[in-house]
């Protein structure tokens, strides 16, 4: 059985790759949001590989490792970071020597035959979690099966692009559409191969 690869996606109304702030976005809560339950925790069975560009890997490396959690956070957060802890985690980088953060792997070369090699593996599906320039690369040669844009209610007009040059139409079918309590949209697409 080959992997499936889902690319996940978080950007703002103008393709920006930012997390922004807005109404709502830093609220602390105790509860993860219905979005966050669906997009991850329902996941957590079934995915055991996320990949990562570098930056995007430092990033979830100091915010949601194990090691980076407080006694006083929220249970839901804790239990992501356990769950990123034990997944495998695919580092993309030509310059990272070391990634500091259990379960590991630092692979480089073209994408499309690291995602190839990863189908080939072993396990449950597979996540691109990339940042924009990963992501871009993923959309433009067509190398995920589906797509979660998480869409932030804000025009940032700055920060790195998702949207950019392709080499050809990547036509997508609407699975589904689920909105956030402070105005996200969740949208979630199949490739129409």
């Amino acid at each position: 059985m080959v992997r499936k690869v889902t690319a996940n996606v978080y950007m703002t109304l103008d393709g920006r790759g930012a997390f922004p702030k807005y109404p709502g976005s830093e609220r602390p809560s105790r509860k993860p949001t219905a979005l966050f339950r669906h997009m991850w925790i329902a996941r957590y069975d079934d995915v055991t590989t996320v990949v990562m560009g570098r930056r995007s890997f430092l990033g979830h490396r100091r915010v949601w490792s194990g090691k980076a959690r407080k006694p006083s956070d929220p249970p839901y957060q804790v239990d992501y970071s356990r769950f990123l802890d034990r997944v495998d985690k695919v580092c993309l980088s030509r310059s990272l020597k070391s990634p500091g953060w259990e379960n590991t792997r630092m692979l480089k070369g073209d994408l499309t035959r690291v995602l190839a090699r990863l189908r080939r593996e072993k396990g449950g599906n597979i996540i691109v979690e990339g940042g924009p320039r990963v992501s871009q690369e993923v959309l433009s040669r067509r190398l995920a099966d589906d797509y979660w844009f998480f869409v932030m209610p804000v025009v940032y007009g700055r920060g790195p692009r998702y949207w950019g040059p392709m080499r050809e139409q990547n036509t997508l079918k609407l699975l589904e559409t689920k909105h956030g309590e402070d105005g996200e949209i969740l949208l979630h697409y199949e490739t129409v191969r």
